[in-house]
């Protein structure tokens, strides 16, 4: 889907938001087009370092399909970051519209973003960010404490292949497998969406590799929507979409007409 016009702008009727739908109607036969989960709208991000402002993104339009696969590409600086935190409810843009489903991430405050986040975004960074002094299994049932439909932990941590390892630490385990326990803490609580900053930016090719398999799965076994940011250009192969992503804009959107396993990715 091709950067949006401005012309696709949702409409307010008093608080109520109207999203739009996804643009492109299904041919007769064809399966159904699925709905837009995200939608931006001349998305703009300033922030201030003293007396200097730098905009990190400006005007972004896009949306992101129930189900898709998205990669934001680009180099770092390129605004992939700033646009992730908002679409995850970790920050607010400085003006435009951002939507997910029904939820205005623009103009909500803390509690909803809190409510949003909690409920509906796993997040996967580049470092793993697991607490030391807890195990395999502890980490992962600190989000399923708090989510209100959560998966049984030894579930969450079966699917990234971790069964073994349930009761070893961080330091006890290697790179990868500290990104897939991360990847297990994030699917825990059934996430609409799974949001994925640099996951395989700390790690080696093959460990790099099992790590997209485990994200592909995901998608590909639960329906959850994935974007994941990378400045590899190798991954988009395994992505629906390409949002290629420069001084803040969005400058160019791919579709791949055959999404590559991670197993066929080389770089």
């Amino acid at each position: 889907m091709a950067a949006a016009h401005s012309g696709d702008s949702p409409r307010h009727a008093g608080t109520a938001a109207a999203v739009p739908a996804a643009a492109g109607a299904a041919e007769p036969g064809a399966a159904p087009a699925r709905s837009a989960v995200f939608v931006a709208r001349r998305l703009t991000k300033t922030y201030r370092m003293g007396d200097v402002e730098v905009l990190a993104l400006r005007e972004v339009d896009l949306e992101i399909r129930e189900g898709e696969f998205v990669v934001l590409l680009g180099p770092s600086g390129s605004g992939k970051s700033t646009l992730l935190n908002i679409l995850g409810g970790l920050d607010v843009p400085t003006s435009g519209e951002a939507f997910w489903r029904d939820h205005d991430l623009a103009r909500a405050g803390e509690q909803e973003l809190t409510r949003y986040r909690r409920d509906h975004v796993g997040f996967v960074f580049q470092f793993y960010n697991l607490i030391p002094s807890l195990t395999v299994r502890e980490n992962v049932a600190l989000v399923t404490d708090i989510a209100p439909h959560p998966m049984p932990v030894d579930e969450a941590i079966d699917l990234v292949g971790l069964a073994p390892r349930g009761n070893h630490f961080p330091s006890q385990l290697s790179g990868g497998e500290q990104q897939r326990v991360a990847i297990a803490r994030a699917i825990a609580k059934r996430p609409d969406v799974l949001l994925c900053d640099e996951p395989t930016g700390a790690l080696d090719y093959g460990t790099g590799k099992v790590v997209l398999e485990v994200i592909a799965r995901i998608n590909a076994e639960f329906g959850t929507t994935a974007v994941v940011i990378t400045h590899n250009a190798a991954i988009a192969g395994m992505a629906d979409r390409i949002l290629h992503l420069a001084d803040g804009r969005v400058t160019r959107v791919e579709t791949n007409a055959r999404r590559l396993t991670p197993a066929e990715l080389s770089w």
